[in-house]
């Protein structure tokens, strides 16, 4: 199929490809794609579906791209994360940490596109486990020593230093190990499937928003620090993101047909927070140079300096290779736990969306039970590994990279793969990482602020497939909302309110209710399976019916959900794989083929549906 040059098609393409595009065979396109009769349904297919293997140039630009997009959300993690670890006037540690984060996501990224739920879907953090963590770490036994925020009084390799930090550490790397593994059973068990007919938009929607408004002391702390640094680098994304996205930029390019020539490159949509960010940091560096910014610490503005962090670059090692135990050996703590199963029942629910609308951005059909839950079982063996290694976080699936395949139209689960091994490469870089901790502060608080914005807004989207127009539902949505703002406001500044005279529940109780997510969606959850609306009106009927959309114009069979080398076919013989959740069972697929050819002639009912993509797409 041939790119469409009419207006909408160049809309949706980040680059133009129409060289790379053009020589491909039409034969295994139709093949792969499956056939649409109208002009405006070919429009909208990828030109590269989950099977195909796009040319080895264009692989190797969109997975650089698929990391740009990952990049801004990857960051920002430790970088929040080192103030609750002690760890502000420490940047060879932050760098340490953003290697390691990086290096987690492109080895859960590999496993995800190999063994998991085998999609276009790239790993990384997730901010549903940083506000658990940080509701943690605030804990008053966890508080941070007053020595430990001056800059002056912190000698980095100092033996108390470092046990201050890597106590807390530690403390988070054992209760994200052990609350991953209520994903891992989750998912291959079988029980995602049971548990997702109870959590609708009304409980997914107070649950994704309260992740970006419960960091807004974090943002605005940062951004505070110099607000027109930060103000600049917020209107340089709005501007790169919005404004000039559908503005290419020549290059030069060469191809078989056209030899030497000029392609159009939408660069401002491919990396418009890298661009922002990119800018505004130069323009630190130049009023630090000139001594425009002040060198006194105590004074307004000195944060934006690029001197402030000494000279962490040259000091941090060339190569670095992260591994398990790196911080010492795990502990746990109870609070800890529960808090971080709050954040990880969310993942998961988001990640069943992400699964729909990948498959159906990359031309597979609907996602089977079993794909489902191999795909949140191996995220929780992220979650595991992420834990391992002492990244502070957990894995998920990147909502922002599933719109990417929107965007470019090439949903090759070779181009994820590829950006996960580049982004091990990266993590294995101690320069990259040392660098990239060197990012002013005011630039990071200008970033968050887009970020967790986008966030709020993505969680609030989910509410188009309910009736909002029900005062059943608003009630639910506000009543959630609210409460999860004035609960944990209210038990921060009366911490010893809830005391049972036992220190573990005492703890548990506290992490729960400071945790803004876990009270709106525990009430969003509770009011919506009790108070009395129909599945129509609570957005369960679109939800369900999703999965079930525009399967005639997928791949016609579900062989792309089979485990590889061969392991399917082994399994096939085997009469106990039908007890096992997570494997694909040959004979069941053929039931299902039978089943939706029969039901064919009905498809086109599901055309009038919210599309998946509607439902859990974020975009800047």
């Amino acid at each position: 199929m041939a790119l469409e040059k009419e207006s909408g098609g160049l809309d949706n393409l980040a680059f133009d490809k129409n060289e790379g595009v053009n020589d491909r065979p039409r034969g295994k396109q139709e093949k792969t794609c499956g056939s649409g009769g109208a002009a405006e349904e070919d429009r909208n297919k990828p030109t590269y579906c989950v099977t195909d293997i796009p040319p080895w140039y264009l692989c190797i630009f969109l997975a650089i791209q698929h990391y740009l997009t990952a990049f801004g959300g990857i960051i920002s993690i430790p970088l929040i994360l080192s103030e609750g670890l002690c760890l502000q006037h420490d940047s060879l540690i932050q760098g340490r940490l953003i290697n390691t984060i990086f290096f987690v996501s492109g080895l859960c990224t590999v496993l995800q596109v190999i063994f998991g739920v085998r999609l276009p879907i790239l790993q990384g953090g997730t901010f549903a486990l940083l506000t658990p963590a940080m509701a943690m770490l605030s804990m008053p036994e966890w508080e941070c020593p007053a020595w430990t925020q001056n800059a002056s009084l912190v000698n980095t390799s100092s033996p108390l230093f470092k046990e201050v930090w890597q106590t807390r550490m530690r403390t988070l790397q054992g209760s994200i190990m052990v609350a991953s593994l209520l994903q891992i059973l989750v998912g291959f068990s079988g029980l995602i499937g049971f548990l997702m007919r109870f959590i609708g938009p009304l409980t997914i929607a107070p649950t994704v928003s309260l992740i970006g408004l419960s960091l807004y002391d974090s943002a605005g702390t940062k951004a505070g620090s110099h607000w027109g640094i930060s103000a600049m680098t917020t209107v340089l994304i709005i501007l790169f993101s919005q404004y000039l996205r559908r503005i290419p930029i020549p290059v030069p390019a060469y191809s078989k047909t056209k030899k030497l020539h000029t392609s159009k490159f939408y660069i401002f949509q491919i990396m418009p927070i890298l661009l922002g960010i990119a800018v505004s940091w130069l323009v630190c560096y130049l009023l630090t140079i000139y001594d425009v910014l002040p060198s006194n610490p105590s004074q307004y503005g000195h944060q934006a300096r690029t001197d402030v962090k000494g000279n962490v670059v040259n000091e941090a090692s060339w190569f670095t290779f992260p591994y398990p135990g790196q911080w010492g050996m795990p502990a746990v703590s109870l609070a800890g736990v529960f808090g971080i199963m709050a954040g990880i029942i969310c993942s998961m629910a988001e990640s069943v969306g992400d699964y729909h609308a990948c498959a159906k951005l990359s031309g597979a059909p609907p996602p089977p039970k079993h794909a489902i839950s191999r795909g949140i079982g191996v995220e929780g063996l992220g979650c595991l590994l992420a834990g391992a290694f002492g990244t502070g976080n957990g894995t998920t699936s990147f909502s922002e990279n599933v719109a990417a395949l929107g965007i470019t139209k090439v949903g090759s689960r070779t181009v994820i793969l590829l950006s996960g091994i580049f982004m091990i490469l990266m993590g294995m870089l101690g320069k990259i990482g040392a660098i990239f901790s060197t990012i002013p502060t005011p630039v990071i608080g200008g970033m968050l602020l887009i970020m967790f914005g986008v966030i709020t807004a993505a969680g609030i989207s989910n509410l188009q497939s309910t009736d909002m127009n029900s005062s059943r539902n608003i009630f639910v949505f506000g009543f959630s909302m609210f409460s999860a703002l004035a609960i944990p406001n209210w038990t921060l500044k009366n911490p010893d309110f809830f005391k049972t005279g036992v220190q573990e529940v005492d703890q548990v109780v506290h992490i729960l209710l400071t945790t803004h997510m876990f009270v709106g969606g525990f009430l969003g959850f509770f009011l919506d399976n009790t108070i009395p609306g129909t599945k129509r009106e609570r957005g369960l009927l679109t939800w369900n019916k999703v999965p079930l959309e525009d399967s005639s114009n997928s791949l016609g069979a579900e062989e792309v959900y089979d485990l590889p080398f061969g392991i399917t076919s082994c399994l096939s013989s085997q009469s106990w794989v039908r007890y096992v959740p997570f494997c694909p069972r040959k004979g069941h697929r053929t039931q299902n083929s039978e089943l939706e050819d029969k039901t064919m002639p009905q498809s086109h009912e599901s055309e009038q549906l919210p599309s998946s993509t509607e439902i859990n797409e974020i975009r800047l």
